[in-house]
């Protein structure tokens, strides 16, 4: 999950007495000037090229649909609760009224896209998997445009020396008429897949190497004691970015909120958002989840990458 809104303080009483037990950066506001410029202007969004497809730079993520918080498991079930296919739906319609055009997710979604499409919706929809070819078939057959391989499997073959097992996958997914990517976490990935000119059409960049095992932190950051939980490091979003800027490819740049954890106050998420598109390509988007509970927030991702994402 990438962003939720504040109230003012009051508004954050009020809103912890209903659910005492969720963390501050769940709790809700609005962003009244970036509604207000999304409002004006809603139905268009800078784009990019994705082989030969048009996105918006900014692309609805999968994971608070999939009650994925990457903060607690309270969280979870809260976005589990809200996040029933119907309200999916309607979320991803008020996406594309925003000017989204894509959604980023997964094979157990797939189904759920063409009720979208069958029920008005045009959105382009790509996706992350890994190993078996019955995902490949699956996504080609419900429209999927692009399949990068999973963060997670591509950084673990990565850690092993297997990075080369990810080459037949990008083959297969090629042969099922979709761009072939790779998703990950390390800005190393990255520059090893270049420096082997792999041909790949593009990369999902998460731009915080939030998987780092307890040996890595310590030698990162000293003695000091290791923080429970994941680790979101401030230096990882420029090591990310130079990667990003050293290849051609388009890159997908995601968590771009920390997951959630730069939310809570309004000027954290606008500097996000400023510093991320000043620090990719202009033919590189961002993808962000969405938890549109409390606030419009379709509307004003939109707002912010109408006006730090159509400069480049």
């Amino acid at each position: 999950m990438d962003q939720y809104n504040l109230h003012d303080a009051d508004g954050r009483r009020g809103f912890l007495k209903k659910v005492g037990t969720l963390p501050v950066a769940m709790m809700a506001g609005s962003y009244a000037a970036a509604a207000t410029d999304a409002q004006s202007n809603e139905s268009t969004l800078p784009q990019i090229r994705l082989g030969p497809h048009s996105v918006s730079r900014l692309i609805c993520g999968a994971n608070p649909f999939g009650a994925g918080s990457h903060l607690s498991v309270f969280v979870n079930h809260e976005m589990r609760s809200y996040y029933t296919p119907e309200q999916i739906l309607k979320t991803l319609h008020r996406c594309q009224q925003v000017g989204v055009n894509c959604w980023q997710s997964g094979v157990g979604n797939v189904d759920l896209y063409r009720r979208f499409v069958d029920s008005g919706g045009k959105m382009h929809y790509i996706a992350i998997a890994a190993g078996a070819s019955s995902g490949i078939e699956k996504l080609a057959g419900g429209g999927c445009i692009a399949i990068a391989h999973h963060g997670e499997v591509t950084d673990r073959l990565f850690k092993n020396g297997q990075l080369i097992q990810i080459r037949d996958y990008l083959k297969r997914v090629r042969d099922a008429g979709m761009l072939a990517g790779i998703s990950t976490h390390m800005p190393d990935v990255v520059d090893a897949v270049e420096s082997a000119d792999w041909d790949v059409d593009y990369y999902m960049t998460c731009v915080y190497e939030r998987h780092r095992s307890a040996e890595a932190l310590e030698k990162l950051l000293g003695q000091a004691p290791i923080p429970v939980g994941e680790v979101y490091l401030p230096l990882d979003p420029p090591r990310m970015f130079k990667a990003v800027r050293q290849t051609k490819k388009p890159c997908l740049a995601f968590k771009i909120l920390a997951a959630g954890r730069l939310s809570e106050r309004r000027q954290w998420v606008e500097q996000a958002f400023r510093e991320t598109f000043e620090s990719i390509k202009p033919s590189d988007a961002v993808i962000v989840g969405i938890y549109d509970r409390y606030s419009d927030q379709p509307a004003e991702n939109a707002a912010m990458v109408r006006r730090y994402g159509a400069k480049g």
